[in-house]
């Protein structure tokens, strides 16, 4: 499965025996990055584009984040209600106790993403959550100011702070785009290589990004992206298949995410050669490929931005005999 405290390796994976019959594992997406990077900008827009997902956020503290005021339709006690479903609560000091209130709430949440403190380091989150029955952490995501985290980087008091953050990521968003030129942007980008190796770049203004690509959901296939979740939606691609054929699946999710195919997440079914029916899950350079214990038509959805995602190699890849 994803392993998100490995960060020396490029990708990881283990092939599990198929869980038993229950209840769904619930996913759970730790948005990271350092004070003004952009992370209460992202999440306003995730609530916005949830398009009847039920989110459920935990922050810190409420005072750690301003939810835009015309989405919230009550607050009590610790729980904000938020139009279409999603809630937001505070978790304090107690994130693991947080999530386990929320996996009795009715009806449950479809995807809970905890953002974390600006000095918080989001594999150790991620860490704690993997001890949780029921909980499948579903990507590390940080943020980072295309102004100035080179410079926070190389500062003696944060750098140390900025660097583990990013060494932990599967996705990061380079926020404030806009504001730096092209020839910046290209260094940066060379430089987040180097510093966060096992992740997937995302461009982004005014923390607008597809949801469905940094929540993993799998989106409906289309030549330019998806046009119900607005601009942001239009600067990605996706590629959805049928594949007739058997697969090693785990060697299909590691090409997937390590291949240069411009992939930032993956998710769907394949039949594996051993006869059975694998799902397989990639964000970033970090795959997971493990058999399923029930029999879903085989179905593979490949997100990335536009222009980067290669759909005619990953076409080959997964449709050649």
């Amino acid at each position: 499965m994803l392993n998100h405290a490995d960060t020396t390796s490029a990708a990881s994976a283990s092939a599990q025996a198929p869980e038993k019959p229950g209840k769904a594992s619930l996913p759970v997406t730790v948005i990271g990055g350092y004070l003004g990077a952009g992370k209460t900008t992202l999440v306003n827009h995730l609530l916005r584009q949830a398009n009847g997902r039920r989110l459920a956020i935990l922050v810190n503290e409420f005072g750690s984040i301003a939810i835009d005021e015309d989405l919230i339709e009550a607050e009590e006690d610790g729980l904000i209600s938020i139009a279409g479903g999603c809630i937001c609560c505070s978790f304090g000091n107690d994130l693991i106790g947080a999530i386990e209130d929320l996996r009795s709430v009715e009806p449950a949440p479809d995807h809970i993403v905890v953002e974390t403190s600006g000095v918080a380091l989001p594999g150790s989150v991620v860490a704690s959550l993997s001890l949780i029955e029921g909980i499948r952490p579903d990507g590390i995501v940080v943020l980072v100011d295309a102004e100035t985290v080179v410079k926070q980087a190389r500062d003696d008091y944060i750098g140390d702070t900025i660097t583990r953050q990013l060494s932990d990521a599967e996705i990061v968003v380079i926020n404030k785009r806009d504001l730096i030129s092209d020839s910046a942007a290209q260094s940066l980008a060379l430089t987040l290589s180097d510093l966060a190796p096992n992740a997937a770049q995302i461009e982004a203004a005014f923390g607008t990004v597809f949801l469905d690509a940094v929540l993993g959901a799998v989106a409906q296939p289309s030549s330019g992206g998806t046009d119900s979740g607005g601009h942001s939606d239009r600067l990605f691609d996706s590629i959805a298949f049928t594949p007739q054929r058997r697969f090693n699946a785990p060697a299909l999710a590691e090409q997937l995410a390590t291949g240069a195919l411009g992939v930032v997440r993956a998710k769907g079914h394949v039949a594996g050669d051993d006869g059975a029916i694998w799902l397989l899950q990639t964000v970033g350079r970090r795959w997971q490929a493990e058999p399923v214990d029930h029999q879903p038509h085989p179905q593979l959805v490949c997100i990335g931005p536009k222009g980067q995602l290669r759909t005619s190699d990953i076409e080959v890849l997964v449709q050649a005999d």
